[in-house]
């Protein structure tokens, strides 16, 4: 097996709460592909903080940092970024730690952002069967606004949550607002940080939803989440309103031509 890439620019973190034994296979699949790999443990109590710790102790690409309490996806992916910053890191590619993510594709997603380092790199899912309906549903609608929101600037999908962020655009959206800290952080980072100018780059991937007889852990609540989401893109909106000008002027003398792959 050939050694993972390693770089001092551009490294993989993987927010985790209560993920069970399949945060174990994702770190194992980043480590594969990727150095450095950070965890960020978002107050879980499940057992998973300690055995990732040992590996950790095992591992010199990978480091684990371990929250004291819950605070949401959002507010992990912060603090690991705002410690990368520190570090001179300069992006981050995100990943969920419950399986769903393809580490196959983490060098492509780096590479791509390599190129480009001022884009926000999206991953653009491409579901198999084992995709819920009623989340494919949801997602149409989100991405709708997101679109809207942005002049369809090009985010190609808003609530995939594995994609490069360029690390000073995702701490500087995320410290002008308390918002963005649980269910809502993917697709409000990505429109903020589309306002911002970044160009999004879409690059496609495979998801899978795992079942819970294949090691598959959930935290998403139907009514709650989408509670939050339509908040969320009510926010959007009026900032949205507020910023029309200036997007339309980009849109229309230097717009922002996404790309797909």
């Amino acid at each position: 097996m050939s050694e993972p890439r390693r770089s001092a620019t551009h490294l993989v973190l993987i927010p985790s709460y209560n993920p069970g034994p399949m945060v174990f296979e994702t770190v194992r699949g980043a480590r594969q592909y990727w150095s450095p790999v950070w965890v960020v443990v978002d107050g879980s109590n499940d057992g998973t903080p300690e055995k990732l710790e040992a590996l950790a102790r095992e591992d010199p690409g990978l480091r684990v940092v371990v929250l004291p309490r819950n605070q949401g996806k959002g507010w992990a992916v912060l603090h690991g970024a705002e410690l990368a910053a520190r570090e001179g890191f300069t992006h981050v590619l995100t990943m969920d730690s419950d399986g769903q993510h393809p580490a196959a594709c983490i060098p492509e997603f780096m590479a791509r952002s390599a190129a480009e380092p001022s884009a926000l790199i999206l991953g653009d899912p491409v579901f198999d069967a084992s995709a819920p309906k009623i989340r494919l549903r949801g997602r149409k609608i989100s991405n709708w606004w997101a679109n809207v929101e942005t002049l369809w600037a090009g985010i190609g999908d808003s609530l995939f949550g594995f994609r490069v962020y360029p690390i000073a655009d995702l701490i500087a959206v995320m410290r002008e607002s308390g918002w963005m800290r649980r269910f809502d952080f993917d697709p409000e980072v990505a429109v903020r940080i589309v306002w911002r100018g970044a160009r999004p780059v879409n690059v496609p991937a495979p998801v899978r939803y795992l079942k819970p007889e294949e090691g598959g852990v959930s935290h998403f609540n139907y009514w709650r989440d989408n509670v939050l989401l339509s908040g969320m893109h009510t926010r959007l909106v009026f900032g949205f309103l507020a910023r029309l000008p200036v997007l339309l002027w980009r849109r229309f003398s230097l717009p922002l031509t996404p790309s797909r792959r």
